[in-house]
């Protein structure tokens, strides 16, 4: 199937036509997710023997890029879902099977949702603030806060990770696990009151002792960076998704900046279309010139996660780079679009001013500006010498 007929216009119209809604409202995207599973689009990582779409990365992040120009807050959200079905798709191509249960749910109806993320925490994967306790029988008893859990309303499988600190003689282990929606122990909070990408919901999770039966624990591992080939999937899924989604908001800032262009009028110039000012038109090149940066970088580096590239070191320079420059463009992008467009993207209501706010979200997203340009120097100089 093309992206076209996975994705068809008339579906992409109705997404886009409830966008405003859902924003204005601060109301989760129920419809736009009832239209994309019916769709199979929460099945592009499933092998197509059980009935997925069986594509990879390269072809999941231009399908969100097309999604994100209709509704950057619904790719958002389901970036969530598709990040662990990506993972489980990266690992098996690796040879990894630890993970295929989570394709066989998605290919089921379940969705995953990523439970991760702590105020607080700038190690991201490598520690925890939650508390995983060790119960008989090989479980743990999860304890602490997670935030920004996007597809909040709507997760069947959550995916989490505390810190066993008695492990490890004492070092602390990080464990790995997903609990179901039934799973007694843990409370959404309805905190999403949010500037942008408001239909996401990705409301706070409190787990109070939450438990992750053994055959639900998918990963220990030590405190730390380390080269488990789980880190190396989360980050080349969660970075490459996310940049696909700022990629599309770019783009349709770009589109609607031209069609504003092409629409405006000066009483100054005697009535001829903005499109023939000069200054105009060298706004509209720089966004695009930025845009058409990004193409091959967002479409070259999933391909190389596909292909089994061995970029060693440069891996994870790579990957945070790739979301820096996406979501930083994005920002410049839409920033243009708005200044050619005139008052009335100012007003609510406007398009634009919503992706003004959503675009916005990217700063927040590890990895963010500092811990990316940390890892980048790493890579290039080796890491800061002890005093």
């Amino acid at each position: 199937m093309t992206d076209e007929e996975i994705l068809p216009e008339p579906l992409l119209e109705r997404i886009r036509g409830r966008a405003a809604g859902y924003d204005r409202d601060n109301a989760f995207f129920h419809e736009d997710l009832a239209d994309l599973k019916a769709a199979g689009y929460l099945k592009i990582f499933v092998p197509e023997p059980d009935g997925g779409l069986g594509l990879g990365l390269a072809g999941a992040a231009r399908l969100q890029r097309r999604l994100a120009t209709a509704a950057p807050a619904t790719a958002l959200a389901v970036n969530m879902h598709l990040v662990w079905t990506g993972v489980a798709h990266v690992l098996a191509a690796r040879g990894d099977s630890s993970l295929d249960f989570i394709l066989k749910e998605a290919a089921q109806g379940e969705i995953f949702a990523f439970g991760n993320s702590e105020a607080g925490n700038d190690s991201v994967l490598f520690d925890s603030r939650t508390e995983a306790v060790p119960l008989p029988g090989g479980g743990y008893r999860f304890t602490g806060r997670k935030i920004f859990t996007s597809l909040s309303p709507a997760w069947t499988r959550l995916g989490i990770f505390g810190k066993d600190a008695s492990a490890r003689d004492g070092a602390g282990e990080l464990v790995h696990g997903f609990i179901t929606r039934d799973t007694p122990g843990y409370e959404i909070l309805p905190d999403w009151d949010t500037l942008g990408m408001r239909a996401s919901q990705s409301n706070t999770t409190v787990l109070d002792g939450a438990v992750v039966p053994a055959d639900r624990i998918f990963r220990k591992l030590p405190v730390g960076p380390n080269p488990d080939p789980l880190i190396f999937a989360i980050f080349a899924c969660f970075e490459t998704l996310l940049a696909a989604v700022y990629t599309g908001l770019g783009e349709r800032a770009l589109t609607l900046g031209v069609e504003a262009v092409k629409r405006r009028t000066s009483l100054k110039n005697g009535g001829r279309s903005y499109a023939q000012d000069p200054d105009i038109r060298w706004k509209v090149a720089e966004a695009a010139m930025a845009m058409d940066a990004l193409y091959p970088q967002l479409s070259g580096l999933a391909a190389d996660v596909d292909d089994l590239t061995d970029h060693g070191s440069q891996w994870f320079p790579r990957l945070v780079g790739l979301k820096v420059r996406a979501t930083e463009t994005a920002r410049t992008v839409v920033d243009l679009a708005i200044r050619v467009s005139g008052g009335s993207s100012y007003f609510r209501g406007s398009e634009l001013e919503r992706l003004y706010r959503d675009v916005l979200a990217g700063l927040f997203h590890p990895s963010d500006d500092e811990s990316a340009h940390n890892t980048v120097a790493n890579a290039w100089l080796g890491p800061l010498e002890s005093a």
